[in-house]
């Protein structure tokens, strides 16, 4: 009989702890498969990234994960999938700093950007360049401000497009150093830089990567970082802000859910992405742009979103900055 209540107890004892934790498993269970979506073309650097992560999370959550490309509308319309995708943590975005940018120059996007999605983790940062074209004397941040205030306005910058983080900084930057030049949007980042190596426009910032192939070739000079701070990526550039007090913007590639995911499933993926982020085939890979891995919490995360939001919505209005 001492048996008998005995093994009744234990059994009654597994039953409540099982129903005690049977939420927090049930919302840590891991899809059969994982879907990455990136909100661009396949080839870009989101794009790179996400199917150099999608094997190594695949392997550490013991699952599935696939990337799968929907592009347009400024990533828009891959961000509005995800943010209306089932809560279960089988779609991600991946996606970067155009998230916010785009949520500050559209005047109706079809999500808010703040509230839609549960940040997950940033996987790495870090800062563009401020490059000129070779064919100018320019060397040093100070040089740069002090050719564009002795002719206010005649120095010009190219950039991807109206409302593209480069046009924001850009602007940024005419407010930091209380300078004046002229914007000149392209159609794509590449069109752009064509026209700074041929000196067809005298300044651009870009990421790294991008300008490249150009400064190889002796066309195009950077001149400094955007980040506040000097960057081990880059330590022989000093940070443009030595000449423009306050001017400081990095970009960053980072992993979000549909708002509503739970919050032990959202805290596993941190785990798990933070780690890979610091993993040679992705932090090598970061490291070619410029980037670090930066490995926040969902928390962290989300506050990034929110004052990143703030500072280029305050560009966007003072500036006057609108996209489609």
């Amino acid at each position: 009989m001492r048996t008998n209540l005995s093994t009744l107890t234990r059994r009654a004892l597994l039953a409540a702890v099982t129903m005690a934790l049977g939420p927090a498993w049930a919302a840590e269970a891991i899809p059969s498969t994982v879907r990455l979506v990136v909100p661009f073309a396949p080839g870009g650097s989101n794009d790179v990234i996400a199917r150099a992560v999608a094997p190594l999370l695949g392997r550490r959550l013991n699952t599935t994960v696939i990337v799968e490309n929907k592009p347009g509308a400024a990533g828009s319309i891959g961000a509005d999938f995800v943010a209306k995708a089932a809560k279960d943590g089988a779609t991600l975005l991946v996606t970067s700093s155009t998230l916010v940018t785009s949520a500050a120059t559209m005047p109706k996007t079809p999500y808010d950007v703040t509230t839609a999605f549960a940040p997950v983790a940033l996987l790495g940062q870090g800062p563009m360049l401020v490059a000129v074209s070779a064919a100018t004397p320019v060397r040093t941040p100070a040089e740069l401000v002090a050719a564009a205030r002795a002719r206010p306005g005649a120095l010009n910058y190219g950039t991807a497009g109206v409302g593209s983080i480069a046009h924001m900084s850009s602007e940024m930057l005419n407010d930091a150093a209380r300078i004046q030049t002229t914007h000149v949007p392209y159609k794509g980042a590449a069109p752009a830089l064509l026209d700074l190596a041929a000196g067809q426009i005298n300044m651009m910032i870009s990421n790294y990567s991008s300008l490249l192939p150009q400064i190889k070739a002796g066309r195009v000079r950077p001149v400094a970082v955007t980040s506040a701070r000097a960057s081990e990526a880059f330590p022989d550039l000093p940070p443009m802000q030595v000449a423009a007090p306050g001017f400081a913007a990095e970009i960053w590639v980072g992993v979000f859910a549909p708002a509503g995911t739970p919050a032990a499933l959202v805290q596993r993926y941190n785990r798990e992405l933070n780690e890979i982020a610091r993993a040679p085939e992705l932090k090598n890979l970061l490291e070619s742009d410029g980037a670090l891995p930066t490995p926040l919490s969902p928390a962290e995360a989300a506050q990034r979103v929110r004052d990143d939001l703030v500072m280029w919505k305050k560009i966007a209005s003072e500036k006057n900055i609108v996209t489609d």
